[in-house]
């Protein structure tokens, strides 16, 4: 009997990046299904509500290509990490790092994760050269000055952003 592969790849997505969808086309060839895991985060003072978050990974995530058979899908949560990925039958918790700056507190985390339940294992993934340096909150700072964000953030992000600062973003063609 296989025992089917489910991972849940955890972050806040404000907004979704080119770089977090590297992630999740590669974490596709690791697992059968996917969860990707809006958090609401209100503590961080997110752009968008959890709700338009969803709305545009699952947009963003609507165009790529990923391995047959594989199965995505993007839920909020609001609990711990820890306790979505049981109640979501994850066995497995998927991390993007960029930099080595992202590894102590992701190690922390993992650490932690573990011990809460040992049966649930961390996996990191480092991102892509080409999307190493992309972060949701460089891309929100560029976008604001009115810098080119559109090699960093799919169509639709870019669209959000627009109506989000009310006018257009530099690079979305309008």
């Amino acid at each position: 009997m296989t025992v089917e592969r489910v991972g849940v790849y955890p972050g806040t997505f404000d907004p979704i990046t080119n770089g977090h969808q590297d992630i999740i086309q590669r974490a596709s060839f690791l697992v059968d299904r996917l969860i990707v895991a809006v958090a609401g985060n209100a503590g961080k003072g997110p752009l968008f509500s959890v709700d338009e978050r969803v709305d545009m990974a699952r947009e963003a995530i609507g165009g790529m290509t990923l391995r047959d058979g594989v199965s995505i899908d993007v839920r909020p949560f609001d609990s711990l990490l820890m306790h979505f990925a049981e109640t979501s039958g994850a066995n497995v918790i998927i991390r993007g790092l960029r930099a080595v700056s992202d590894f102590e507190y992701e190690f922390q985390m993992a650490g932690m994760n573990a011990h809460l339940n040992p049966d649930i294992e961390t996996v990191f993934l480092m991102a892509s050269e080409r999307c190493q340096f992309i972060s949701s909150r460089f891309v929100k700072e560029i976008g604001r000055l009115g810098g080119d964000i559109s090699p960093f953030v799919s169509p639709c992000v870019l669209r959000e952003l627009g109506r989000r600062w009310g006018g257009q973003t530099a690079g979305d063609g309008e």
